[in-house]
């Protein structure tokens, strides 16, 4: 639960249950936090009651409703960042995370994340079966599909990465290490992961980044431009959302280049829509409707094609998720695994 700014509590609550037919009960086997879990340990103002938190899991179905026919009991499910029905005209088209009857996890009466136990709305459009054992080594990296490994992923098709294309990675988080595998994975002939971390630059590099820019601001446009005969890159992946890398990001774009956008924004604004209007830069991106790439990425990751799992660097058990926030936000871990 979280209560506020940097305060985030181990509380015991009403367990979990079915209440639609359209619902699964699941047990967590484990779950992680997100960079973007730390927008609102930052700044959420204090609550009594607190909220729930969390989006990333994977658990065993404990009990269906009535109407769940895909989902069984017993099967080990991982979940997308965002639960949907599946049927609707958004689901189809792969944008799931538009869903009309689709919602988040953590809101309203809906159970968090980092928890014992979930219940999920519209089971059978949500949840994904994995062919695997709940010990299986690969586990960590599965668990990546319920976020940042789709996230980084949906940036570069935004960012329309093809082979051969100049790429460039802004943020050195698990989003943006996980879009470095989505650009190698893609095809792209150059990638330029932008941070000023060590370890994680490092661990992007072994990923396929080809350049490390740890220059901010004007500086680093620069030498991404001096990294790529002056014109800058094809495709931008911004994954922190924060203004100045949204600029950074619209001016190392190459004219008629595309920025894939999946840090969430926060500004109300976009810097840089001039230059990328008068560049003809196209700027587009959300939320990863990540449910739509699960099926797709599973696969390279079960054949060790890709490991992104190696963005966890911290495994803590329940009881320890509030110094696990605390050392995300400190910088003194990329990400964190929740092992249940």
């Amino acid at each position: 639960m979280i209560h506020g700014a940097g305060d985030i509590r181990i509380e015991t609550v009403p367990d979990a249950t079915i209440k639609d037919a359209t619902d699964a009960l699941v047990k967590v086997t484990s779950a992680c936090i997100c960079g973007s879990d730390l927008w609102p340990y930052k700044s959420m103002e204090a609550s009594e009651h607190g909220n729930r938190i969390g989006h990333e899991f994977i658990g065993l179905v404990e009990a269906v409703g009535g109407e769940v026919t895909k989902i069984k009991i017993g099967d080990l499910v991982v979940a997308p960042f965002g639960y949907s029905d599946g049927t609707c005209e958004f689901c189809h088209e792969g944008l799931q995370t538009s869903c009309v009857h689709g919602g988040w996890w953590a809101t309203g009466d809906v159970d968090g994340g980092q928890g014992e136990a979930v219940r999920v709305p519209w089971a059978d459009g949500t949840l994904v079966p994995l062919p695997v054992g709940e010990d299986d080594a690969l586990m960590p990296s599965l668990l990546t599909l319920s976020d940042v490994m789709g996230t980084g992923h949906h940036a570069a098709l935004v960012a329309r990465v093809a082979p051969g294309k100049r790429v460039a990675v802004v943020g050195d988080g698990a989003v943006g290490l996980c879009g470095v595998i989505a650009a190698k994975r893609l095809g792209a002939e150059q990638i330029i992961i932008l941070g000023r971390h060590p370890q994680r630059t490092s661990l992007a590099q072994e990923f396929g980044a080809t350049d490390v820019v740890a220059e901010r601001g004007d500086e680093a446009v620069e030498r991404v431009r001096e990294l790529t005969d002056g014109s800058g890159v094809h495709s931008v992946l911004e994954c922190v959302g924060l203004g100045e890398s949204i600029e950074t990001a619209i001016k190392i774009a190459r004219p008629g280049g595309a920025v894939g956008r999946v840090g969430v924004p926060q500004d109300a604004a976009i810097p840089g829509s001039r230059q990328a209007f008068r560049s003809n830069v196209s700027v587009g991106g959300g939320p990863a409707p990540v449910r739509a790439y699960i099926e797709e990425l599973m696969p390279d990751v079960l054949e060790g094609r890709i490991e992104p799992g190696r963005v966890f660097d911290r495994t803590i058990a329940l009881d320890a998720v509030p110094d696990g926030y605390r050392a995300m936000n400190d910088r003194e871990a990329i990400k964190v695994l929740i092992d249940f």
